[in-house]
């Protein structure tokens, strides 16, 4: 029974370096595909939350009755898209535009979809956000702006944009962070994001236990980064304040 010791020693220093080794193979995916992928997800997320706060904020009371009835479709629609967005997994949403569009001609290719999927997904819950701040925003201000004589344009960019995205920077970091997390589900539809390639790697020497643990603690160092970030932002905003 004496060699049942080295047994155990020589399998821990094969695991080591197994770890070792992989340790770059899960990096570099991840600097290349996993943050690229959540930065450009995020961004148009974005733009997908404002388009999608900004109607439903507005105040229509001096419009035209046809502009007024242009704003509550666009609002409905608005609620619409993130009542289904927010209602169905991303997995889902993701098995949906990357193997269930291609039986009606379309084709996207695995990054492109993952894209499209997390920018519109993420778009929903960021949309409610910036509702929120922009609600938060006294109705005083806006009417001062009429006041001076700024357009509602004018006052959107310069008085209540600034002060929501402020109020909106907490959330909405949280949610870059998630969506950094999320796109481990991109490997379900082939793309070689640091989780795919953890897999690729397990399949080989069935190390998985070891290898899973690494590549969560590749997130967890991507996360912590990205949380000492947005501390440091939250303090130079809330400088002076």
């Amino acid at each position: 029974m004496q060699f049942l010791p080295a047994l155990a020693a020589e399998g821990s220093a094969d695991i080591w370096k197994i770890v070792t080794d992989a340790f770059p193979n899960i990096l570099i995916p991840g600097l290349l595909i996993t943050i690229p992928l959540t930065i450009i997800s995020f961004f148009l997320a974005l733009t997908i939350a404002i388009l999608l706060a900004l109607p439903q904020f507005a105040d229509t009371s001096g419009y035209s009755l046809f502009a007024r009835g242009l704003f509550t479709v666009i609002r409905k629609f608005a609620r619409f898209y993130i009542w289904i967005m927010r209602g169905t997994p991303v997995l889902v949403q993701l098995f949906i535009v990357f193997y269930g569009l291609p039986n009606i001609g379309i084709l996207l290719d695995p990054f492109t979809a993952a894209v499209i999927v997390f920018s519109l997904c993420e778009g929903a819950y960021m949309a409610e956000t910036m509702r929120g701040a922009l609600e938060s925003v006294p109705r005083g201000q806006i009417e001062a702006g009429y006041c001076v004589g700024m357009t509602y344009w004018q006052i959107m960019r310069r008085i209540v944009l600034p002060q929501a995205f402020r109020t909106a920077f907490p959330p909405l970091s949280n949610s870059f962070i998630a969506l950094l997390k999320e796109t481990s589900l991109a490997s379900t539809i082939t793309v070689a994001e640091m989780f795919m390639e953890t897999k690729r790697i397990a399949s080989r020497n069935f190390q998985y236990l070891a290898l899973y643990i690494e590549v969560a603690l590749v997130y967890l160092m991507f996360t912590t980064v990205l949380t000492f970030i947005q501390h440091a932002i939250e303090k130079k905003l809330n400088k002076g304040y």
